[in-house]
């Protein structure tokens, strides 16, 4: 009984009192230390780590938790209209969209030293007013500048604050549409204007052009000769310049430093500043990179007022990362066509027909660096149907054109447009052609009462206007020739709204380097 013997032994060694033993008592990689935790056989490099990336964890969470926080209490929101609301809605990630720029003159708060308490007093006018217009498909931008001397109909807007209603006017400066009624009523001038429906808008300061320049790192500007303008405080070398803070609020506040002193010398030199400014943020990777783009967005968020659908920080920052990789070349900067106001040569109004041909091009989403290229049709839509070949003849006709009534409705949102084809029908023949303004649609038909359908087709292959979009209507004496948004300059159809665009009308895409004219008046010797 050897074994038996052995085990009585060892049991013996037991000291008294000390009760039952764990079988791993004498273990001790183990021993009690199980029921400690995991942690304490956990070896020592690893429990560094695990407390490192622990640490790490919470204080990420703990810096984007302090500037979530930060960056939208920055945020002060205002209402998007004055009016008849947008009733459109727009994917903040993917949907074409149209931001209203603002720079407001209120001389309140930071703003004081550049003007009087009496400057201050309500909303302030629109120092600066641009319509930023993102494509669908994140591959373009154009940036339309609205003189502020430009004479407009003001519609009726409501102060939302107040509750106050301000009647329509007419030959109202643009710049005075928020005056009174506050943001959104430049929101509504410039729905009226153009026939788009703006989805945002932002407002930024004097303030706010300083702090951005200064945040990175300054800009590029050039100008022909060395000027100094007492009014604006710009001095400037000729040649490039880097400004930041004083200076480059100077350089985009100045009527007077550039070509002849007017409002256009002054929105081609706002233009050349935000195309250096495009260039500088692409060339640094601003966007790519959290540091530089953290430091900009507490700059710009202390200095802005945007409409409710921007107040958040989630949506600024999806609006900016579309922006990221655009191709510069296709960041195009236009002015909207003017002359000399007929009521005050000192005023300007808009030029027709080329400020309706922007805005149909607009309207189309026609590439302004590209004019004639067709316009990208929307996800899930097709190409607008092309013209009839030119080469098609069309036999002669068994009735008497000079005898058939062709009407004209205009539905294409262009004031005027009527004329336009009442004059081709007449040239070609449909001398009875008259005309008269209808509700907007976005694509043009041509209707045909019974015994017309011949003449219809006529007219169709003349405008250019597709079969398949001829429709029967007895109700209609003749044809009427329904023009829609598809259909707003030229007189072929298909040819595309930009054909009919002024060649020079974009001033300079964010790829060109351009150098301001200097106003003779105030040049200065270096």
């Amino acid at each position: 009984m050897v074994r038996g013997r052995d085990i009585r032994d060892n049991e013996a060694d037991v000291p008294v009192g000390t009760g039952p033993v764990s079988r791993h008592a004498h273990d001790s990689a183990l021993g009690t230390a199980r029921h400690l935790g995991p942690f304490r056989g956990m070896p020592v490099w690893l429990k560094i780590v695990t407390g490192v990336l622990s640490l790490a964890i919470i204080g990420g969470l703990a810096f984007a938790g302090f500037w979530y926080l930060r960056l939208q209490n920055n945020i002060s929101k205002a209402p998007l209209n004055a009016g008849g609301g947008n009733s459109e809605t727009v994917s903040d990630a993917t949907g074409r969209m149209q931001i209203l720029i603002l720079g407001s003159d209120t001389r309140d708060g930071k703003n004081a030293e550049y003007g009087t308490a009496d400057d201050s007093k309500g909303y302030g006018k629109s120092d600066v007013m641009m319509l930023m217009d993102i494509s669908e498909d994140n591959k373009r931008v154009s940036v339309i500048s609205f003189p502020r001397d430009l004479l407009v109909d003001i519609p009726r807007c409501k102060d939302e604050k107040t509750g106050q209603e301000y009647p329509a006017r007419s030959g109202i400066m643009i710049n005075e549409a928020m005056a009174e009624a506050g943001i959104g009523c430049a929101v509504d001038t410039v729905n009226r204007i153009t026939g788009l429906e703006v989805d945002h808008f932002m407002m930024a300061d004097f303030n706010a052009v300083k702090e951005l320049s200064n945040a990175v790192g300054g800009v590029e500007v050039c100008i022909s000769d060395a000027v100094y303008d007492p009014d604006s405080r710009l001095r400037l070398p000729a040649g490039t310049s880097m400004v930041q803070g004083e200076q480059a609020l100077a350089f985009l506040r100045t009527r007077h430093a550039f070509a002849d002193g007017g409002d256009l010398g002054r929105i081609k030199a706002q233009q050349g500043f935000l195309s250096s400014l495009t260039r500088k943020i692409k060339d640094d990777g601003t966007l790519s990179d959290p540091g530089k783009m953290l430091k900009i967005a507490d700059v710009v968020t202390q200095n802005l007022t945007v409409d409710e659908g921007l107040a958040s920080v989630p949506t600024l920052l999806t609006i900016g990362n579309r922006l990221k990789d655009i191709d510069i070349s296709k960041v195009a900067f236009v002015a909207v066509p003017t002359t000399p106001a007929d009521v005050d040569p000192n005023r300007l109004q808009i030029a027709e027909p080329a400020g309706s041909q922007l805005f149909a091009a607009l309207r189309q989403d026609v590439d302004l660096t590209d004019p004639t290229a067709p316009a990208t049709p929307a996800p899930g839509e097709t190409a607008p149907p092309s013209a009839a070949p030119a080469e098609t003849v069309p036999a002669p006709p068994a009735y008497d054109k000079a005898l058939q009534p062709v009407t004209v409705a205009n539905g294409s949102g262009v004031p005027g447009r009527a004329q336009e084809i009442v004059q081709a029908l007449v040239s070609g023949g449909f001398t009875q052609a008259a005309q008269f303004e209808s509700t907007a649609v976005e694509q043009s038909v041509i209707y045909y009462g019974s015994d017309f359908a011949d003449v219809a087709a006529d007219v169709a292959a003349l405008l250019g206007i597709p079969a398949g979009q001829l429709v029967p209507a007895p109700g209609v004496s003749g044809v009427q020739v329904y023009l829609g948004a598809d259909f707003a300059s030229g007189t072929t159809y298909g040819t595309g709204a930009g054909a009919a665009l002024p060649e020079d009308i974009v001033n300079q895409t964010a790829g060109d380097a351009t150098c301001q004219q200097a106003n003779p008046y105030l040049i200065v010797q270096e």
